[in-house]
């Protein structure tokens, strides 16, 4: 038997959306925290608010304007909420809070 035509009887992945096109809405209740630990050479790190759990962030999230590189532990951060019910909680719109003058 000779073989197939070109890309007959292959199954290909789908392409996938750019992830910001993927989630919902993220459109919430600004809330504020402070960053507990940051992983810079993989590009996230962890946010604790008030109520005291850790809530992943990513640079991708990281507002705009706001270098993911300025950041540092201790740092006090505004970000929204986005309650991912296969990830987990995720900051997002994250940026340095700023100080009252």
């Amino acid at each position: 038997m000779g073989e197939p035509p070109d890309g007959a009887g292959r199954k290909t992945a789908p392409r996938r959306k750019p992830l910001a096109s993927r989630l919902p809405e993220q459109r919430g209740v600004t809330l504020t925290g402070t960053i507990v630990k940051l992983l810079t050479g993989q590009g996230h790190g962890f946010i604790r608010p008030t109520d005291g759990r850790e809530i992943f962030f990513h640079r991708a999230d990281v507002r705009e304007g706001t270098s993911f590189n300025e950041f540092a532990v201790g740092d006090v951060v505004t970000f929204e909420l986005l309650d991912d019910a296969v990830s987990g909680p995720r900051a997002v719109r994250v940026r340095r809070r700023r100080q009252a003058r």
